[in-house]
């Protein structure tokens, strides 16, 4: 399987509190030849999350590295493409779909990688669809 992920699949599998069936069955679905894009903003909101999480002691901090631990036995790839031509398509799908720049950059990836997107985010779900791009599940 290849496809993007964004941030709310990844923590949907580490935080207990935001579980989600879609997300472990997609979890469940991963084999050794899968590869999963991520923008490298990816890396600051997985980042962010863990630590507000913590702040908010939803999350201890040795409960933090587990996570990150986890996220690096899984067959991640960061795109650090960026240029004037993606952030000139990054606007255009912001614009067209009402979405963040940040959610923008995921539909972006997965259009210009030509995969799948893996997302919780409804709006970004309705985007992808509207877009062309496959919604993954599993």
């Amino acid at each position: 399987m290849e496809g993007v992920l964004d941030c709310s699949v990844a923590l949907a599998w580490a935080l207990p509190d935001e579980t989600s069936a879609r997300a472990e069955k997609f979890l469940a679905h991963l084999s050794p030849q899968s590869v999963l894009y991520v923008p490298a903003l990816w890396w600051y909101e997985i980042s962010n999350a863990l630590t507000m999480a913590q702040r908010r002691h939803r999350l201890a901090e040795s409960e933090s590295r587990r996570i990150v631990n986890l996220y690096s036995t899984l067959p991640i790839e960061t795109d650090v493409e960026l240029g004037l031509d993606v952030v000139q398509r990054l606007q255009a799908l912001a614009r067209e779909y009402s979405l963040s720049a940040y959610d923008a950059a995921y539909l972006e990836l997965a259009e210009r990688r030509n995969v799948g997107l893996a997302t919780l985010d409804r709006r970004l779900i309705t985007a992808a669809r509207k877009a062309g791009v496959k919604v993954l599940t599993a």
